[in-house]
């Protein structure tokens, strides 16, 4: 079933019509209890980005502390983001997510992220980022809030105007008439 959802989310990020993909390295540390390795988050996030809006599918940790048995801490998620607001190589980013916790009590993870994104080059974007994880189960409910890095990778060039110019480009010109 793991698998059977990871090939899902990966199919539908791949052959969604788009402008570029990209692949993004997220390491993040909570406030959890406990252990720093208990506090560090790590997941992998391959997506699409159109315009000022970007569709990943996230794989990761909650947590590298050790655990007892079975792992608790392996998820998967759904992250829509939208560039709230651009100026310069400077992106304010919002972040909703949804995902699911295998193996673990509380299963369903939300969560809510803002960043603040800088384009080092049309290739490479650093994204500071902080928020909250929200975990719901059956019988309970927990939150953590989290600061983190994002280091992304784009395939293809991403230039946030193309989508614009081109509209503001195609329309006929009043010269031609």
């Amino acid at each position: 079933m793991k698998r059977l959802l990871l090939l899902f989310f990966i199919a539908l990020t791949h052959y969604s019509y788009s402008q570029q993909t990209y692949i993004s390295f997220i390491p993040s540390l909570t406030n959890s209890p406990g252990t720093i390795a208990g506090k560090s988050n790590l997941s992998l996030e391959i997506g699409r980005q159109w315009d000022v809006f970007r569709l990943g599918a996230d794989i990761g940790k909650t947590s590298l502390g050790k655990m007892d048995g079975r792992d608790t801490s392996l998820y998967l998620e759904v992250r829509p983001n939208l560039n709230i607001f651009q100026a310069g190589k400077f992106t304010n980013t919002l972040t909703p997510g949804i995902g699911f916790i295998f193996n673990s009590k509380e299963n369903l993870v939300t969560e809510l992220t803002s960043g603040i994104e800088y384009s080092y080059s049309p290739y490479l974007h650093f994204n500071i980022i902080f928020g909250t994880y929200y975990y719901s189960g059956l019988v309970s409910a927990s939150n953590v809030t989290f600061f983190g890095l994002s280091l992304a990778y784009y395939f293809k060039a991403y230039n946030p105007n193309s989508i614009v110019g081109n509209l503001t480009n195609s329309a006929p010109d009043k010269k031609d008439k």
